[in-house]
């Protein structure tokens, strides 16, 4: 009985380490907060946010909470429309996220497309079409600086 109880406490922790672990699910959600979740959603997942910051841009009011490692946006509204974390704990279940190579993203994202535009290096899953989800691996160097989950919006 002892050993089972044993077993059983070693497969728990192994299973939570490994989904602390995939906190970036491409094309779904970082650090647990998801596309179209509610504000209040977010707040019931993460707690209060360290700063809040409203603007407006051309497709109208955006707010925008930071937390310790994502940062979510909700434009237009009370839903998240995107997702961004630059911290290195938030990782695809493949260890894929901010610090990884160009060349890890290629080996571990599938279906990612890398390209360089206008200075812009990013690889990235989805297409940057009105309504679609794109996840987007920001190149600094050779090396991811930050992921972002969206909806693109124009």
């Amino acid at each position: 009985m002892g050993r089972t109880f044993v077993v059983a406490a070693v497969l728990v922790l192994a299973l939570g380490a490994g989904a602390a672990r995939a906190a970036i699910v491409v094309q779904h959600s970082i650090g647990g907060v998801a596309l179209n979740m509610t504000k209040a959603q977010v707040r019931a997942k993460l707690g209060r946010p360290m700063s809040v910051h409203v603007g407006s841009n051309e497709f109208g009011t955006f707010t925008e909470r930071v937390y310790k490692r994502v940062t979510v946006t909700f434009q237009s509204g009370d839903r998240v429309t995107n997702v961004r974390t630059t911290s290195p704990l938030e990782q695809t279940a493949r260890g894929v996220g901010v610090g990884s190579t160009k060349s890890q993203v290629k080996a571990r994202v599938h279906n990612v497309t890398c390209k360089n535009e206008s200075g812009f290096r990013h690889c990235f899953v989805g297409a940057f079409l009105p309504g679609h989800v794109v996840t987007d691996f920001r190149l600094g160097g050779n090396h991811v600086s930050s992921v972002s989950i969206g909806f693109v919006i124009d």
